[in-house]
């Protein structure tokens, strides 16, 4: 089997416009990247599914099956959907070198999936590498990070800036380096991973629906010996948010509560998970003080307080979830 062939899975929920913007920028992005595409529609229930399909097929992506439209049975979350993409392989049965994960609200340039794949192949210990993430309008987004901790569960509630420099190796949003380096995790919107890491820790955990999916994958990763990099030469535009709404939450879901106790859970244990519960209150109580002397400005939704303390009570008593990973086939002989 050929070395360095790459599969790009975009993950589609309700956005079939953006997905086919985005995987137009892919189609370009693989003309010389030895590969497939296979774009999964996450159960979306609108008719997405076949609009992309006859999209796809009309603008003549889908000849010698170059790019597939999957359907996912359910809306598992995101990282399940990738799970079906990766599962899935290429369409004659092989497994690719590399997986490279892209938003549907994502547009990689001519070489961001070749840069990063080339970086792979010759950085050996890497599992993971990222792209600098860039909004349509130019402005960096942030996609370097560190794994969450107590102490970053504290500094980042309170933003304050005295305890910013006090606890600066907790920060977990890096200042985007500029140059190539390790990282602790990277954002998902562009995701190069490698095979071996994926079939060594079986993909995705399925019990993550929304957030912390990929912090807890290159966690895993790192428990296993792989690296996460950020590869700034790869770049790509991301409008962000398209398909969970995110920037115009009034609340936040449930489901971002429930991911993020489950990661502490997971990686640190139960009284981790509280202490981090119990410093990002204290942070904010901090940070509620500044806004009562100083004027500043909201910056959570309404209730986050009242909800963060509802499931951290919940979690005190709630069964840990087992995790839900899903195997991932090691490779076949190409016929």
């Amino acid at each position: 089997m050929p070395d360095n062939r790459v599969l790009t899975i975009i993950l589609n929920y309700k956005t079939p416009q953006m997905t086919l913007r985005a995987a137009k920028a892919a189609v370009g992005a693989m003309r010389h990247v030895d590969g497939e595409i296979v774009i999964i529609d996450n159960n979306s229930g609108d008719g997405s599914f076949e609009e992309i399909q006859t999209a796809a097929e009309k603008a003549g992506w889908c000849k010698d099956n170059h790019l597939r439209v999957l359907q996912s049975p359910v809306n598992g979350g995101f990282g399940a959907g990738m799970n079906v993409g990766l599962r899935a392989g290429f369409s004659d049965g092989t497994t690719p070198d590399y997986y490279y994960l892209q938003n549907s609200d994502a547009f990689p340039e001519i070489n961001t999936i070749s840069t990063l794949r080339d970086f792979m192949a010759t950085q050996t210990d890497a599992g993971l590498a990222g792209s600098y993430v860039h909004g349509t309008d130019g402005v960096p987004h942030t996609t370097a990070f560190r794994f969450p901790t107590i102490a970053g569960e504290f500094e980042g509630a309170a933003r304050t800036g005295v305890i910013t420099r006090v606890l600066r190796h907790s920060v977990v949003a890096m200042d985007l380096p500029q140059t190539t380096c390790r990282v602790d995790w990277t954002a998902g919107a562009s995701l190069m991973l490698r095979r071996d890491m994926i079939e060594a820790i079986d993909g995705f955990d399925e019990t993550f629906f929304l957030y912390f999916e990929e912090t807890e994958l290159c966690h895993r990763a790192a428990q296993s010996g792989w690296n996460t990099y950020y590869v700034p030469e790869s770049k790509i535009a991301h409008v962000g948010s398209v398909s969970t709404g995110m920037k115009k939450w009034q609340r936040t879901p449930q489901y971002w509560f429930e991911a993020r106790h489950y990661y502490f859970v997971k990686t640190h244990g139960r009284a981790y998970a509280i202490l981090a519960d119990l410093a990002r209150f204290a942070g904010g109580a901090l940070y509620g003080l500044r806004r009562l002397i100083e004027g500043k400005p909201q910056v959570e939704p309404d209730h986050f307080t009242r909800d963060l303390l509802t499931h951290m009570l919940r979690g005190v008593s709630r069964r840990i979830p087992r995790p839900q990973t899903r195997f991932i086939p090691v490779a076949k002989e190409q016929k």
